[in-house]
């Protein structure tokens, strides 16, 4: 079964059971994956898996940013409801990588690829990410990459 399927069979049983709130954010998300599938002209055969996942990470982190927006301005009450739709999305991503995993692929891709110094950093961040692929945030690829690659 495929990511879509199961967030759709999700969906219908969050709204039998009542749970308005999950059933209102995986409505979300569909919204989002159908806007990237006309964005991507794949309407009629719809994203892979990986490209699901993708649509899914950048909705945790926009609601992870708006949390953090919302924390920072002194409206907890606003930032916990942001945090708990990126819970529920969470549940859909693969497991993140720890950052002792994100460190070995960066320094691995460093060998891989003969990086030296800063102006390499793409070229690290692109061999993690398509070694660990959604299961790595792009921030802390980038983080480790830079400290690696200044070290």
């Amino acid at each position: 079964m495929s990511l879509k399927d199961t967030i759709q069979n999700d969906l219908k049983a969050a709204m039998l059971s009542g749970d308005r709130f999950v059933a209102d954010v995986l409505r979300g998300l569909k919204a989002a994956v159908l806007n990237d599938e006309v964005a991507q002209n794949k309407r009629d055969t719809g994203l892979t898996d990986e490209e699901v996942e993708k649509v899914i990470a950048r909705e945790v982190k926009k609601r992870a940013e708006a949390a953090k927006v919302y924390r920072d301005n002194g409206r907890e009450e606003l930032a916990q409801p942001e945090e708990q739709e990126a819970e529920v999305l969470q549940r859909y991503l693969p497991e993140q990588a720890s950052d002792d995993e994100i460190r070995a692929a960066v320094d691995a891709a460093i060998a891989e690829t003969g990086a030296d110094g800063p102006q390499a950093m793409g070229q690290v961040i692109g061999a993690v990410k398509a070694k660990l692929g959604n299961s790595a945030d792009g921030a802390t690829v980038a983080r480790i990459a830079k400290e690696q690659l200044n070290s």
